[in-house]
C-alpha cells in the first residue's frame, strides 16, 4: 500500500501505476477542499461571480459531473451532449434542472465520494482503454486530468464567491495539461479561426510546453513546439489555466507581467485565447 502525498490516505499501488504521478492525490485533495468550501458557506443561494449559477448550483453541477466521470471510468456508458461546447452546456443546464439537491453537506459528500470512485475505478481497469467522455474519446489517465481540470475551474469559482483561497496551484496545473492538449482541437472556434494560418509555441513557467498549429479553422496540438513558430507565449501556470477556462483576460494578465509573447508575429499572443470556446 502507498499513502497519498496530500491527504495521507492509503490507496492501492495500482493508482500510481496507471495514473501520472500525483494525479490521484490531486483529484482527491481538490474534491476535499471543495467540500470544505461548501461546508463553510452560509448561503448556498449566493451568486457566483462571472456565472449565472449560484453556489448551490455550481456545487450540484460538480456533484453530477464527478459522478458521470466516475461512471465513465468504471466503463459504464454515459451520454452528455455530442462533444461540442454548445451541446455540453445545454446538457449541463438540463441535468441541473432535473437535480434539485442544493444542500452543502449532501453535495460536499457526493463530490468527495465520486472523486474517490473515479480513482478506485482506475485502479481496477486498464488505463489505456479508450472511453467515450463528454469531450470525446480519451483514456482513463486523460479522463482524470479532465476531472481535475473541471474541479479546479469550478472550485475557483466557489472560492471567489465565498471569499476563500482557491486550490489552483502550479503542481495541479501541470496535471491538467494532458486533458488541455487533448481538448483544444475539440473546442477550437471554427468561426474565429477560419482563414487563420499560425503556429504557436507555448511555455509554462517552471516546465510544461506544447505547440498549436492553426490551419483555416482547425487546430493541431502537440507536446512539442512547431518549427519556426510565429508566436511564442511564456505564461505563469496558474494564469494559463484560469485564462484557458475563461476566468481571466489575456490583456490584464500581460499587463501584470504574467504572460509574455514574442516572435515574428507577437501580436498573435493576446488573440490566442479567443480561438477557443470552452463548454
Amino acid at each position: 500500500m502507498s499513502a497519498t502525498a496530500e491527504q495521507g490516505r492509503e490507496v492501492p499501488d495500482t493508482d500510481t501505476e496507471v495514473l501520472p504521478a500525483g494525479l490521484a492525490d490531486a483529484v482527491r485533495a481538490t474534491a476535499e477542499e471543495i467540500a470544505e468550501l461548501l461546508r463553510s458557506a452560509s448561503d448556498m443561494g449566493a451568486p457566483v461571480p462571472g456565472s449565472e449559477w449560484t453556489v448551490g448550483e455550481v456545487a450540484a453541477h460538480l456533484a453530477q459531473a464527478n459522478e458521470l466521470m466516475a461512471q465513465v471510468a468504471a466503463g459504464l456508458p454515459r451520454s452528455h451532449g455530442d462533444g461540442t461546447p454548445q451541446s455540453i452546456a445545454a446538457a449541463n443546464e438540463q441535468a441541473l434542472a432535473a437535480f434539485t439537491e442544493r444542500g452543502a453537506e449532501p453535495l460536499a459528500a457526493t463530490i468527495v465520494t465520486q472523486a474517490d470512485a473515479y480513482v478506485d475505478a482506475v485502479a481496477q481497469r486498464p488505463a489505456s482503454e479508450t472511453l467515450m467522455t463528454p469531450m470525446g474519446p480519451m483514456d482513463r489517465a486523460v479522463l482524470g486530468s479532465y476531472l481535475l481540470t473541471h474541479m479546479l475551474g469550478h472550485g475557483y469559482d466557489l472560492a471567489r464567491a465565498l471569499g476563500r483561497p482557491h486550490g489552483v496551484t502550479r503542481a495541479r496545473v501541470a496535471l491538467t495539461l494532458p486533458f488541455m492538449i487533448e481538448a483544444m482541437p475539440r473546442v477550437t472556434d471554427a468561426a474565429a479561426t477560419t482563414g487563420l494560418h499560425a503556429r504557436y509555441a507555448v511555455r509554462l513557467w517552471g516546465g510544461g510546453r506544447f505547440g498549436v498549429t492553426f490551419t483555416d479553422g482547425a487546430a493541431t496540438v502537440s507536446q512539442e513546439h512547431p518549427d519556426r513558430p510565429d508566436c511564442t507565449i511564456s505564461i505563469e501556470p496558474v494564469t494559463f489555466l484560469l485564462m484557458a477556462l475563461g476566468r481571466c483576460s489575456p490583456v490584464g494578465s500581460m499587463a501584470r507581467g504574467r504572460v509574455f509573447a514574442w516572435g515574428r508575429k507577437p501580436w498573435l499572443g493576446p488573440r490566442f485565447p479567443r480561438y477557443f470556446k470552452a463548454p
